[in-house]
């Protein structure tokens, strides 16, 4: 791609963040996200009524060791990433009929923080 095609996409991709258009996913808000709205199930490092979620991301949907999954999230094919991840906060009976989890994080914005603090280095 030559320089000038490179310089005009860089440039637009940052007048539709400035604009709104796309969110720019920020891991700490994420964090905090994450902090007030899943640790009442859920611990980076430990398995609560949820699943422990460090090393979310590769792996595949009802695998952690020591924790009782429901039948459908055991027997589903999913592996952890930005796009299961996201389908599975925006509606997870959706995403796995029969599933047990019935919280859902409506705002894509909210999401993709979220899942920016998974992928994050303090996650991991």
């Amino acid at each position: 791609m030559c320089r000038a095609a490179t310089a005009a996409i860089l440039t637009l991709a940052g007048l539709l963040i400035a604009a709104g258009a796309v969110h720019a996913a920020d891991p700490e808000r994420g964090r905090e996200l994450y902090e007030a709205r899943c640790t009442g199930c859920h611990s980076i490092d430990a398995n609560r009524v949820g699943p422990m979620h460090r090393g979310v991301f590769g792996r595949k949907a009802g695998s952690v060791a020591d924790f009782t999954y429901s039948p459908a999230v055991k027997a589903s094919a999913i592996v952890w990433n930005d796009a299961t991840l996201d389908r599975w906060l925006a509606g997870p009976q959706k995403l796995i009929p029969g599933q047990r989890m019935n919280f859902t994080v409506g705002q894509p914005e909210d999401r993709a923080d979220i899942i920016a603090y998974l992928k994050s280095d303090a996650a991991r």
